[in-house]
């Protein structure tokens, strides 16, 4: 996205509106801002989650509606938990979710030296000492919500000794933890943040891409309100765990030589039932083997939805609908995202057939090297997509489920003596069931109705049910992984310990699956419907001669009849 200037034809109040969207349009209208700068900044220690969109659609979005630019800015200070892994991964995610940062890659380390200039400057002013307190120690003198700090017994160092000190963490004299740069501020300020809060630390630790030259690094709070001011970002736009820390933004900003004037406002996170959201818990899932890797499809990050076959536009959808929300907390259910999901699914994925627990079905009337080509819908919702042919012989396979030798009353597919409906070829009568030395059902013997070419019966015969099937012949063998919720309550870890919530089951693993043949060459990132048994999409893992599928989503909304209930009368 380049930059652009906001012209008189961007309207001054946008489409879109909400306390922000009014913000900006009116510093827009009334001339405080002429080009609308905002910024994505994440930080490159994993993968970015299913709360980061909220965040990433509202500053490219509003970058975009006021004719702006949003640059997209790692916050890389701190070199022991980045990888350039996590930097690749989150470009994708964005780029996958459709929004773009044209020239405006940045990260926070492209300012070291003018934020070490910035740290030195306050020493100078007297805003800011070296202290020797230990972290825990700085924890103790920081005091409580309820109860004020007490001052260092170095804050009050001369300004030239400061400088030295300083000089010499810069110079890599003292080990990691020995010395921090504070900002002086004040130890009784009612904010916690506003405490003489720390600016520097030291960590001898190679970064990523300015390898040895630095053992001090910026804190978050240092370096991102700096950013912002180099970067000429107009609206900070932040989650509200930031609101606290707004006061220090402003304090450094006032206090520092900086070439533009950044505001800061806050919004309401993105959190979601059945679903955990902090990093932290997130690489103990991946490290401790709980799962395949940051991009299993049972993740909540952005990666594992793309690789489980999420449609980012589904993801658009659902943020429209929640909107911005207040200042409140911002919790949503998952099925509403899963039915913005299957909406956008219903209407693009095309139809195939798949079986998953094959049972062999064989036309006993069916002439043996007979195969025919039957005329199939590939998307009933988009009469564009066309047809496609599926083939159909002598010797079938169709679902284990769909068949009871015993069926209870309300069960209407086969069963011993009765009629079905095969999709789009012809109504079928089961003759017999063969079973094996243990009992197990192994085929079922069957007749059909030349007649009923297509599934209708010239007669009006018009059996209950309908079978999806696959030619044993033309079937391709397949793996299939069906995903179920990562956890097992929609509050994970209410009672104390997450991992005790994990769900032994989320993940079923079927190798015997079959699959229409067209199937073998479905390009990764593609999702189809498995008719009659959910959507799903081809997986990574996928070779030539080993197709693997992921379970999307399955057919049942959930949600959507639970909101239809709801609005009964």
């Amino acid at each position: 996205m380049s930059s652009s200037r906001v012209s008189a034809d961007i309207p001054a109040t946008p489409e879109r509106s909400d306390f922000i969207r009014e913000i900006v349009a009116a510093d827009v209208r009334e001339g405080r801002v002429s080009d609308v700068v905002t910024r994505f900044p994440p930080e490159p220690n994993g993968y970015l989650h299913i709360g980061h969109p909220k965040s990433i659609a509202l500053n490219f979005g509003i970058a975009q509606e006021f004719g702006g630019r949003c640059h997209l800015r790692f916050d890389d200070t701190n070199p022991i938990k980045e990888e350039q892994e996590y930097i690749d991964s989150i470009q994708e995610d964005i780029r996958w979710l459709g929004f773009e940062w044209g020239e405006h890659l940045y990260f926070a380390s492209d300012y070291f030296h003018q934020l070490y200039d910035w740290a030195l400057y306050l020493i100078k002013a007297g805003k800011a000492y070296v202290d020797d307190l230990s972290a825990d120690e700085i924890r103790e003198y920081r005091g409580t919500l309820t109860e004020p700090g007490k001052n260092s017994p170095w804050r009050d160092r001369s300004i030239e000794e400061n400088l030295d000190l300083f000089e010499r963490m810069r110079a890599g004299e003292f080990p990691d933890g020995a010395r921090v740069l504070r900002a002086k501020i004040d130890m009784a300020s009612p904010n916690i943040n506003m405490r003489d809060p720390v600016l520097y630390r030291i960590l001898h630790a190679t970064h990523p891409r300015t390898g040895d030259e630095w053992c001090i690094y910026p804190l978050y709070d240092f370096a991102h309100g700096q950013s912002d001011a180099i970067e000429g970002v107009t609206h900070s736009l932040c989650t509200l765990e930031f609101e606290d820390h707004r006061p220090l933004y402003d304090w450094l900003i006032e206090n520092l030589p900086v070439p533009s004037r950044p505001r800061q406002y806050e919004f309401s996170r993105l959190n979601f039932t059945y679903t955990v959201l902090s990093k932290r818990f997130l690489r103990r899932l991946v490290s401790e083997g709980h799962v395949r890797g940051w991009d299993d499809p049972r993740m909540p990050t952005l990666a594992a939805l793309r690789r489980r076959g999420f449609p980012p536009e589904g993801l658009r959808n659902f943020l429209d609908i929640v909107g911005l929300g207040g200042k409140g907390t911002s919790a949503a259910e998952i099925e509403m995202l899963e039915h913005e999901v299957r909406d956008v699914l219903n209407r693009r994925a095309p139809r195939r057939f798949a079986v998953l627990r094959p049972l062999k079905l064989v036309i006993d009337n069916y002439p043996e090297a007979q195969v025919e080509e039957m005329e199939a819908v590939n998307n009933p919702e988009d009469p564009s997509a066309g047809t496609r042919k599926v083939p159909f012989a002598r010797e079938l396979w169709i679902e284990r489920d769909d068949f009871m030798e015993n069926p209870p009353s309300k069960f209407f597919r086969l069963a011993p003596g009765r009629e079905v409906r095969l999709r789009y070829a012809y109504l079928v009568t089961c003759t017999d069931v063969v079973k094996d030395a243990s009992d197990e059902i192994v085929e079922l013997r069957c007749t059909y109705d030349p007649e009923t070419h297509g599934g209708d019966a010239p007669d009006g015969r018009r059996p209950k049910a309908t079978l999806h099937w696959l030619s044993s012949e033309h079937a391709v063998p397949a793996e299939v992984r069906l995903y179920d919720r990562l956890f097992t309550r929609p509050d994970p870890g209410a009672d104390g310990d997450l991992f005790a919530d994990l769900n032994p089951d989320s993940e079923t693993v079927r190798e015997e699956c079959l699959v229409e043949p067209e199937l073998a060459g479905l390009p990764i990132g593609e999702t189809v419907q498995f008719e009659r048994l959910g959507y799903f999409c081809p997986d990574p893992d996928s070779t030539p001669g080993r197709l693997v599928f992921n379970r999307t989503l399955g057919l049942r909304d959930t949600w959507a009849r639970l909101q239809a209930q709801s609005r009964r009368p």
